[in-house]
């Protein structure tokens, strides 16, 4: 049964250089949490996430709100398994399709082609699951011979177009969205945005990170509130919803 379950974790990023207090402000913006100091070892620690404890189940709708750096898109990642928290216990069970960090995997000097079968096996297929999916995921993206060139030669609306179709190949039991995928032109993000939408009433557990409360309440029947990398409130997404603008208004 699809489950995800995480008991009292706590994602760290120790930084080592004198440097990085000179792009801490980027540094919150991509992983979220709260920077601290200590002047005596000489680092920098990024507290990502601290003590979240979450129990989703078949049915479950959770919507993430807070706001940019909150820890959002960490607590998606680990989710999907690409941070392996140093706090806590992580447990998923069920097939993850995770629309964070498509491109994670690729290599900029392998065709088009290439990449899809690298790629669909870091997102766990075989290599024989992946070379079934190829021609499917080749007609999804519309490259066509493009497919044949190292993707170094791609734009970034070309390389998004491909991590996307990878990754939406398989219908998932689980599938977390940190907002809606823009990909490519006008006519592939309508392509891509019914499948995004499809792959989300289809799936067994969702969750979404998203600013825009009207999806939030299309999509989700519960939310969480993340400041600084804890979870401040949860429950039933209206209510939620609710006390989280009448915070903000104040």
């Amino acid at each position: 049964m699809p489950a995800i379950d995480l008991v009292d974790v706590s994602v760290d990023f120790p930084i080592y250089t004198a440097q990085t207090r000179s792009i801490r402000t980027d540094l919150m913006r991509r992983i979220g949490g709260r920077i601290e100091h200590n002047a005596h070892k000489h680092t920098t620690v990024v507290q990502a996430l601290r003590h979240v404890s979450l129990s989703l189940r078949p049915g479950d709708r959770l919507g993430l709100i807070g706001p940019n750096g909150a820890g959002k898109s960490t607590l998606l990642r680990v989710m999907s398994g690409v941070y392996e928290p140093p706090g806590g216990a992580v447990r998923i069970e069920g097939k993850v399709s995770a629309l964070v960090d498509i491109t994670l995997g690729f290599d900029s000097e392998l065709s088009g082609y290439d990449n899809i079968i690298l790629r669909s096996v870091v997102l766990g297929a075989t290599i024989a699951q992946a070379r079934e999916r190829a021609p499917d995921i080749a007609e999804f993206s519309e490259l066509g011979e493009f497919l044949t060139l190292p993707i170094r030669t791609y734009s970034a609306g070309m390389i998004t177009r491909l991590a996307f179709a990878i990754s939406t190949a398989v219908q998932p039991d689980i599938l977390l969205l940190d907002e809606m995928v823009a990909a490519g032109d006008a006519h592939f993000s309508k392509k891509a945005r019914e499948r995004t939408l499809a792959m989300a009433e289809s799936a067994s557990i969702l969750v979404l990170a998203i600013h825009d409360s009207t999806t939030l309440r299309s999509f989700c029947d519960k939310a969480a509130v993340l400041r600084s990398g804890e979870i401040a409130d949860i429950g039933p997404i209206d209510e939620v919803l609710t006390r989280y603008e009448a915070s903000a208004a104040a």
